[in-house]
């Protein structure tokens, strides 16, 4: 099994894209024949791991979809053109977005934080 994890892995150091995190984030790494560092699968307690980090990288896209509810609510806003509902309907998809956005950061971090303990 740990074969075949390491075949869809890349080097453990550095980070994913656009910051978010990898697979094996929280994992060990160790270093092969050729000199590469490679996360380490040993146990249910990686396997753990391995869906934190998962989990973290939903949450962090979802923070980023957070972010672009809140950016549509200022355009909204913006061409509503002083129109009563079509201003209060922005306002609320700001507000919503705003939401979301603290609620995937906040379980971001306690996600990163209990998978610390576990690591």
């Amino acid at each position: 099994m740990n074969e075949l994890l390491i075949r869809f892995a890349a080097a453990c150091p550095g980070h994913g894209f656009f910051s978010f995190p990898t697979w094996y984030k929280y994992l060990d790494c160790t270093e092969d024949a050729n000199g590469a560092e490679l996360p380490r699968v040993i146990g249910i307690n990686n396997v753990w791991l391995i869906v934190a980090a998962v989990i973290d990288m939903l949450l962090r896209a979802a923070a980023v979809v957070a972010i672009g509810f809140v950016i549509f609510g200022g355009v909204e806003y913006i061409t509503s053109q002083g129109q009563p509902d079509k201003t209060a309907q922005a306002r609320s998809t700001i507000i919503n977005g705003i939401i979301g956005l603290v609620m995937a950061v906040s379980a971001t971090a306690v996600i990163t934080f209990v998978a610390h303990q576990f690591n």
